[in-house]
């Protein structure tokens, strides 16, 4: 083991990608404010020379400033400053209110300032310097309970952000198959062809490529569009078994068998006829327009035996493969993750409630698996006392939204985190639960129409991707300078350096509120 450890120690680290703004598709932005030029406005230009933020822009040739660009708008606060165009502005042009849009907008978990806020990130790779709760929600648990503790600034320790180690290692088992490290403790969960629009997984396979770290095929099939970036696609092979073949198994680093979503444990995947176009069809095999069902479990699996059985029948077919195993979080998921270990697996990933896309079924995903935040720790402690907590990989999701919920799962015990809806929001998926319909997104992310698909492209969903990516990436180098660790991977299992506000007193409790900005969780 030890010599496992050097060799993963002499790999060499990857470079950070470079952030470049990449400004929403969207003619008129959502932001948190609204911000009207009525008829006074005689294009003096004063508001455009004042502003700070680039809301006000006026053309080259002095004609009349554009619309504002009201997402960067830092609204109110901006009164205690000497730039507040409002009262600056010699005609009283200008009129400022919050946005009614936001009361649409969102759910208690994915509230509208932490949609806005993903924006913003993915927008300029930085945290939002608008005035956003976006690192917790409105659910009245979970995560959204939980906090880190105050640091003792006598462990801060002075480090650059690159000298900060990020990276996770996805074998740990010793047994001579490539060694796996990626630079992100989180990777990409599975979306199909069919349920999300082709240049949509292409970009998350090329953000992926460019982070160093993964993405997933999801049950749909494996596009040749992957292939130039196939040592960063996790093959998935779940119950239908769509599109599984034997060259998708050897094309990929990593396969992951699906056994249970945490969105709809114990209910296989369904696909609407309508998002069976022809394409789909034919990666799939299927018939053009037809209702596609995934049954729920493996029928050839009832036993860890036979879950073996499935390992073994993959590791044979590619032999430099690692295994991934996805199960759902039912109460004995601490077995079901020491079985995986012992039938071979390198990484389990647990998928807890609450995760999913619109399509995921809300009885099922509000009703049936276990929060993720109880699963994780159940699981790392269980493969602590049977010893084999440092030869598996332990991979957390469902429900995971942002970069200080990934510390804080990696904090319970995992490793490093699988993260799905998030990606989608960071192109400006606005949450309107339409997933399943195919032509129901109207921002042409979950969709297989040619007509919405023309919507997004490539090149954009790739470094909106990066730039969200890499501000997170800032939150975990705060988090860890603040009490002294140099890497993601020495904060493992530190659940002291978590509180839960349930558990203090009113006084105590106080510390903790809510207040703007990432560095308000220290």
């Amino acid at each position: 083991m030890s010599q496992l450890k050097h060799q993963l120690k002499q790999q060499p680290r990857n470079p950070l990608p470079e952030t470049r703004e990449t400004p929403s598709r969207f003619r008129n932005t959502i932001g948190k404010y609204i911000i009207k030029r009525n008829s006074n406005c005689v294009s003096c230009g004063k508001c455009a020379q004042i502003c700070l933020f680039g809301v006000h822009i006026m053309p080259d040739n002095h004609a009349s400033p554009f619309r504002p660009v009201e997402h960067k708008c830092i609204g109110f606060d901006c009164k205690n400053t000497d730039h507040y165009c409002i009262e600056h502005c010699p005609e009283d042009a200008l009129v400022m209110k919050k946005n009614p849009l936001l009361d649409t907008m969102g759910d208690y978990r994915w509230t509208p300032d932490m949609l806005l806020g993903h924006f913003a990130m993915a927008e300029t790779g930085k945290p939002p310097h608008v005035d956003l709760e976006y690192n917790l929600g409105n659910s009245g648990g979970g995560f959204d309970k939980m906090r880190f503790i105050k640091p003792d600034p006598d462990f801060a320790i002075e480090i650059r952000d690159e000298e900060i180690d990020t990276s996770i290692d996805l074998n740990k088992t010793g047994d001579g198959r490539p060694l796996k490290t990626i630079s992100m403790p989180c990777y990409g969960g599975g979306m199909s062809y069919g349920s999300t629009a082709l240049s949509v997984i292409v970009g998350r396979a090329r953000a992926a490529k460019k982070l160093n770290s993964l993405t997933c095929t999801g049950e749909g099939g494996y596009p040749p569009q992957f292939l130039p970036y196939k040592e960063h696609v996790i093959t998935q092979v779940a119950t239908g078994l769509f599109g599984v073949r034997e060259e998708t198994i050897q094309n990929c680093p990593i396969m992951e068998f699906k056994y249970a979503q945490g969105a709809k444990p114990g209910l296989g995947g369904h696909l609407l006829g309508e998002k069976v176009t022809q394409a789909v069809a034919e990666m799939r095999e299927t018939v053009v327009g037809s209702s596609l069902f995934s049954p729920f479990p493996f029928h050839s699996v009832y036993s860890v035996e036979d879950h073996k059985k499935h390992v073994d029948w993959m590791k044979e077919i590619n032999h430099n493969v690692l295994c991934s195993i996805k199960v759902s979080t039912p109460t004995d998921v601490d077995m079901v993750a020491i079985g995986a270990y012992y039938a071979g697996a390198h990484i389990i990933h647990i998928d807890g409630s609450y995760g999913g896309t619109g399509a995921a079924p809300d009885i099922a995903k509000k009703n049936i698996a276990m929060p993720i935040e109880y699963a994780i720790p159940k699981v790392h402690r269980f493969l602590e006392a049977e010893g084999a907590r440092d030869k598996i990989t332990l991979i957390a999701s469902g429900g995971i939204r942002n970069g200080l919920d990934v510390a804080k799962a990696i904090a319970l015990g995992a490793d490093g985190c699988v993260i799905g809806t998030a990606d989608l929001v960071a192109v400006e998926c606005v949450r309107c639960g339409n997933c399943e319909s195919g032509r129901g997104c109207a921002r042409g992310i979950a969709t297989t129409d040619p007509e919405l698909g023309y919507m997004i492209d490539e090149d954009y969903v790739e470094q909106r991707l990066v730039n969200m990516y890499m501000a997170w990436r800032k939150q975990w180098c705060d988090i860890l300078r603040s009490f002294g660790l140099k890497s993601i991977r020495e904060l493992r299992g530190r659940s002291d350096l978590l509180v839960h506000l349930d558990y203090l007193d009113e006084q105590e409790r106080k510390k903790y509120q809510p207040a703007p900005g990432y560095k308000m969780v220290l």
